[in-house]
This record gives C-alpha cells, sequence and structure tokens, in this order.
C-alpha cells in the first residue's frame, strides 16, 4: 500500500493541505489518506474533499503529550509505506514532522511553498524560500517516504465532493510513554490572528511615533481590516505584539488586499505578503522597495496622505 498521507492538527489545515495531496495523489495515480486527531465529526467532511481513507488517531489522556502518537504513527507509515506524507508548518506540525521524519530516517522539506510530482522522472520536486527569502531552492526528494511541511493558506480549500466514499478506521491507542503533562497554560493572545483577515494594514518605521498608530488604526475601521506591523515596530519599539509581525520569520498572510504605511519593504517582510491579492502602500521615499512588490503606490508623506485617504474612504 503507499500513497499520499496528510496529518493535521484541525479543519482548516486538513481541507488546505488535502487540495494539494489530492492533485498530487492524482498525478502520481495513488490514494490520499487522512489521519485525524480524534476530530470524529470532521471524517466526512475529509472524504468529501479528496480523502479515501481516514485513520483517527485515539483520544489522549491530560497526561499524554500530543507527541504520544507518534509511535502509532511511525508503525502505520512501515506497514503502509506512503510515498509522500505532508503536515502544516505550524509549531506544532514542525516539531511532529521532524521526529516522524528522524524516526523513519527521511529528509524533510519544511515550508514548502510549492510541491509538483515529476511524472517522467517519478519524483517530487519541492520548493521552499532561502537567503532570506532572496531565493527559492528546488529540492528533489528520492527518498521514501517524502516529507514536507506546508505553511497555512499556501493552498485554498479543496473543492467538495459529495457522495465520494472512502475507508474509515480507528489506529490502536498509544504505548506508555515516558513524558507527562503536569500542567497545561493556554497562552493568550493579545491580538485577532492576522493570517484570516481579508484585509490587512501594516506599519513601518515611517511611523514616528507610538500614538501615531492611531492613523492605521482608524484607516483599519474604515477599510475593515486587521492591523499587521514590520519587525522593527514589535521586537525593536514593542508598540505592537510580535504575533502581528508579518515577514519571512513572522506570520505570512494572504489577504485580499495589503496596505502597507510607511513600509520600506525588504526582502524578509515582502516575502510575508507575496501571496496577497492586492498589494497597496504609501511611502515619501520613490526608491522604496516597497514599491517593487506593490500593485498600487503613493508616493508622499503619511501624515499628509493618511489623513485624506480616511477622509475620502468616509464620504
Amino acid at each position: 500500500m503507499s500513497g499520499v498521507w496528510i496529518i493535521s492538527e484541525n479543519r482548516r489545515q486538513s481541507m488546505e493541505i488535502l487540495n494539494i495531496g489530492q492533485q498530487l495523489a492524482d498525478k502520481m495515480g495513488t490514494r490520499v489518506s487522512a489521519l485525524l486527531y480524534q476530530n470524529r465529526e470532521h471524517v466526512e467532511d475529509c472524504i468529501n474533499h479528496g480523502a479515501d481513507e481516514v485513520m483517527l488517531l485515539p483520544p489522549l489522556s491530560s497526561e499524554q503529550p500530543l507527541e504520544s502518537h507518534i509511535p502509532v504513527i511511525i508503525e502505520e507509515a512501515r506497514k503502509g509505506e506512503p510515498d509522500l506524507i505532508l503536515l502544516p508548518a505550524t509549531p506544532r506540525g514542525k516539531n511532529m514532522a521532524a521526529l516522524i521524519a528522524a524516526r523513519l530516517n527521511v529528509g524533510l522539506v519544511s515550508s514548502c511553498t510549492k510541491i509538483d510530482f515529476n511524472e517522467e522522472s517519478k519524483t517530487l520536486v519541492m520548493e521552499r524560500l532561502s537567503h532570506g527569502g532572496a531565493a527559492v531552492q528546488k529540492v528533489i526528494c528520492t527518498a521514501s517516504p517524502a516529507m514536507a511541511t506546508i505553511p497555512p493558506r499556501t493552498y485554498e480549500t479543496a473543492m467538495p465532493e459529495t457522495g465520494r466514499q472512502g475507508n474509515v478506521r480507528d489506529l490502536p491507542p498509544p504505548p506508555a510513554s515516558a513524558i507527562k503533562v503536569i500542567e497545561r497554560k493556554l497562552k493568550e493572545r493579545e491580538t485577532k490572528d492576522i493570517s484570516e483577515a481579508r484585509v490587512v494594514v501594516c506599519v513601518g518605521r515611517g511611523i514616528e511615533k507610538e500614538e501615531d498608530l492611531a492613523i492605521a488604526r482608524q484607516f483599519a475601521e474604515v477599510v475593515g481590516g486587521a492591523i499587521g506591523c514590520t519587525r522593527p515596530i514589535a521586537e525593536e519599539f514593542h508598540w505592537l505584539p510580535e504575533e502581528l509581525c508579518i515577514g519571512l520569520s513572522g506570520v505570512q498572510i494572504k489577504p485580499d488586499l495589503y496596505f502597507g504605511i510607511g513600509v520600506s519593504g525588504q526582502i524578509q517582510h515582502v516575502t510575508g505578503i507575496r501571496n496577497a491579492k492586492v498589494i497597496a502602500a504609501v511611502n515619501k521615499d520613490d526608491n522604496a522597495p516597497i514599491f517593487k512588490a506593490a500593485d498600487f503606490g503613493i508616493i508622499g508623506d503619511l501624515y499628509d496622505v493618511m489623513p485624506k485617504l480616511i477622509s475620502e474612504l468616509k464620504k
């Protein structure tokens, strides 16, 4: 048995990775299997969106870490011999992927922006950003199974097909683990997840004072957007929380509209917005790199331009 395996944490991740998983499985002449963490309510959804098989991992006790599932996944992988295993490039997904790859003694391509199957050479070709986003690295996977993590929102949600049939089976409980969870504390978020926002208003170093963030907030309110920022705003000035930092080492977004206010547009930041449908920016420096990436640009002092733009939009 072989195929493309999808391991995900929630429904949205499953639907996105099933999209590329199904495309690859069609080219490879194989099937798609989804491993779910006790999400029995998503079984039919996964099948309708492209899974030919759903494998359910059993519930864990409060003392068991999520990594307790790894021995079960490894055992299934050795029996099933998948061609490809895909996971989300989230903190948990990356950790799981690294542990699985190490146990299977195979390579792992992290944060893939594109995966394709070369039907002539029968090899999987993966692309990922390198050198701070300035270059694209192409990796050809020869080991089996090939493994990769995919950043959220790299692919659209798979299209549903009602009436699809698929096999469902429960996987055995994991063996006893030497690791015991003593306590769980959820990290409190100060803001909404901007990776979900359809409009993102991003502030850069062109903003001179923290109180001037009010300009961006007012504009975001008018256009129905969420606030984001460049790394200096979060890490150097601490005007906004780090979870709002957009870029290669921060959040990568895919909004319908990105609007940069006083953003210079260094490559590390532009890497995080390259999938935005429309990029617009205001900057007084006509040589600012952001204008090379922008679909629309206004050259001017943001303190002069933004109040006028807000006033016009309110009319």
